[in-house]
């Protein structure tokens, strides 16, 4: 079984939110045009409390029930079966996916069987990142789809150096046609 991760594709990390990606909003239609090629679509969500110690190193960014905590509008959400909330603690930083509180990304995927897991979103050097390598260390097969990730770029060489220390834990870097043409064989 094959599922489609979506790590936080929220309004608060697109080009209008307060820790935007510079191109967040141009990975929204490779995910759409993905999503329905998978037996799951998943997608992760941080879920910050109005006050936590996370804010001392970022700016205010996706508090529980805001706007800026909402999927990006362009999102196709009918196609996710689970959604993952991280992040939700007042000591937490919430990065990976795989800290969601409210289930465990773990056991879903084992209860479903699934094996490969296809990450996408929202940001490459952090959470993205954290969910990859988190992946590999639970022992799942995990790709990335290259154009379908974005980064906040804080430095020029921090996109390219989460693409390698992802591809050098053992995930595999893709791209989307590559996908599509597995999916059709």
């Amino acid at each position: 079984m094959k599922a489609l991760l979506i790590v936080d594709l929220q309004n608060d990390f697109c080009q209008e939110g307060t820790l935007p990606t510079p191109k967040g909003d141009s990975i929204i239609p490779v995910i759409n045009k993905l999503m329905s090629e998978f037996d799951f679509v998943l997608a992760s969500k941080d879920w910050h409390p109005e006050k936590t110690i996370h804010f001392e190193k970022w700016p205010v960014h996706c508090v529980r029930e805001t706007l800026g905590a909402a999927f990006h509008s362009a999102l196709d959400t009918s196609e996710i079966d689970q959604i993952f909330l991280k992040g939700t603690g007042n000591k937490d930083d919430g990065y990976s996916a795989f800290e969601a509180t409210n289930e465990s990304l773990v056991d879903y995927l084992k209860i479903n069987k699934i094996d490969k897991l296809y990450v996408t979103g929202l940001v490459i050097e952090y959470c993205v990142k954290q969910t990859v390598l988190d992946a590999l260390k639970y022992g799942f097969r995990t790709f990335v789809i290259k154009e379908a990730v974005e980064g906040i770029y804080q430095r020029e060489e921090d996109v390219p150096n989460a693409l390698e220390e992802m591809k050098a834990a053992g995930a595999s870097i893709i791209s989307a046609k590559e996908i599509l043409n597995e999916i059709e064989q």
